[in-house]
């Protein structure tokens, strides 16, 4: 009996429309990558598991995909670990090798090996597929693509003005109004956490405090208080549940809240001179918004830490997000070298589109007009103007068969192609071709020349 096809869950097949509206966000993408001057890089699918491992939180870690030795893997595993059932050091032993997480590793890896080649600061985009051993639902995949861009070399804050310019660049082009980019700074979640006397507990606090808008303030509590964080810490943190209104009035509260913490007012400082630069620059289709919970679980941000939600009618989780880390190569052994980037969640961003009918029709432009098969003779007749067509830039084809006219018109229908061309011994004769509408149903003899410029 055959094997029923099937494919892995969290992963997808993509038809020639699907493909088509997502090479337009591509497209998009990369020519704004492009234009604000990034440069493209690519690294390999997977890495060593040692450059992986470890840079993206206990969370983090647990989702990475590990490719198991090739050969008899098993005659070189740990054997005192498969004994006492060591998950971690039986891994190991059997796998040396893992599939990407994200690309900002890989690019740090490829920054610090290849640093001799660069000219910094290095400014580079980079739109690959990663896999995360994720729960599969709506909108959260195990193999999506990830479109990034990030600057290393340079600590200034005007990279991070520019980030933000860039995501409404690109959502202005896909006419997708309502975003709103969120914006924290990781300092000022090290001064709140200098603040309750959890310093040691940075990430256990981070990692809990970003789950807010899903699990909701009193889950995150209970979650504090199982890491270790004294029940009078998380009172304090009290005035960052409800904490509101517009940018600067946040800031000005938490100038307060923050004012033991020299980290926590250094993070201030920076969000307030971001906010001024947006201020005076403006933005065409995204709002930027402060909001202090956000804290991306991941170890590697030390300064602002960037969130794109989509607009408030589409429920959908974040679609892009980044941040600055300024020594992120330091975990590869080059020291003191700042970076800062973003990402663009293509996945998500397609079916945000998709709900709101953003897709322009021009996007699933199929083939424009199908030339009938009437014979070899007449073939290579169509086969002349076909060449000539797609010279001028239009999508045609030739039906490769010489099989009924009825089965031809049917194809040419059921593809949604516009026009189909007649050519018979008495168009050859006379070096014309009968182009017909398949909406209309009207027909016309044309020239060459004619035939180009309709279609054209």
């Amino acid at each position: 009996m055959a094997q029923k096809p099937s494919i892995p869950k969290g992963t997808r097949d993509f038809n020639p429309e699907q493909v088509a509206k997502r090479n337009y966000i591509f497209n998009t993408i990369r020519g704004t990558f492009k234009t604000f001057g990034f440069q493209p890089i690519e690294t390999p699918s997977f890495e060593n598991s040692s450059t992986l491992m470890g840079k993206y939180g206990e969370e983090g870690d647990r989702l990475i995909f590990k490719i198991l030795n090739s050969g008899d893997y098993l005659a070189k595993a740990n054997a005192e670990a498969y004994e006492n059932k060591d998950s971690n050091k039986l891994t190991g032993s059997i796998s040396e090798k893992a599939l990407r997480y994200d690309l900002t590793v890989p690019f740090a890896r490829y920054v610090v090996q290849h640093q001799n080649e660069i000219e910094f600061p290095f400014k580079r985009y980079q739109i690959q597929p990663v896999w995360r051993a994720d729960r599969p639902q709506k909108g959260r995949f195990r193999e999506f693509y990830q479109c990034d861009a990030d600057v290393v070399g340079s600590k200034s804050l005007w990279q991070e003005v520019e980030f933000i310019q860039l995501y409404d660049t690109v959502f202005s082009a896909l006419k997708l109004e309502g975003v709103t980019i969120k914006i924290n700074n990781r300092k000022i979640l090290s001064g709140i956490a200098e603040v309750i006397d959890a310093s040691d507990k940075l990430i256990d606090f981070t990692v809990a405090l970003d789950k807010l808008d899903k699990i909701g303030e009193e889950k995150v509590k209970e979650e504090m208080l199982s890491k270790g964080i004294s029940q009078e810490g998380i009172d304090k943190l009290q005035p960052l549940f409800t904490l509101s209104g517009t940018f600067e009035s946040q800031i000005e509260s938490l100038k307060s809240i923050l004012s033991a913490s020299e980290e926590g007012l250094k993070g201030i400082e920076e969000l307030a001179f971001i906010d001024a630069a947006i201020a005076e620059l403006g933005l065409t289709a995204a709002t930027l918004q402060l909001d202090v919970t956000l804290a991306r679980g991941l170890n590697y941000y030390t300064g602002a830490i960037f969130e794109v939600s989509a607009p408030k009618d589409v429920k959908m989780g974040s679609i892009g997000g980044g941040g600055r880390y300024d020594d992120l190569t330091g975990i590869f052994g080059m020291k003191d070298v700042s970076g800062v980037g973003i990402s663009f969640g293509l996945d998500r961003i397609y079916l945000v589109l998709e709900e709101l009918g953003l897709f322009p029709e021009t996007v699933s432009k199929n083939v424009e007009v199908l030339f009938i098969n009437f014979g070899d003779k007449e073939a290579l007749f169509c086969l002349k103007a076909i060449k000539e067509l797609r010279h001028n830039e239009v999508n045609a084809e030739l039906y490769p068969d010489a099989a009924k006219m009825k089965k031809q018109m049917t194809h040419a229908n059921r593809r949604n192609i516009p026009f189909v061309v007649l050519v018979g011994e008495e168009e050859i004769n006379s070096k014309t071709y009968t182009l017909k509408n398949m909406v209309s149903g009207e027909q016309h003899k044309v020239s060459l020349e004619e035939l180009v410029s309709k279609l054209s």
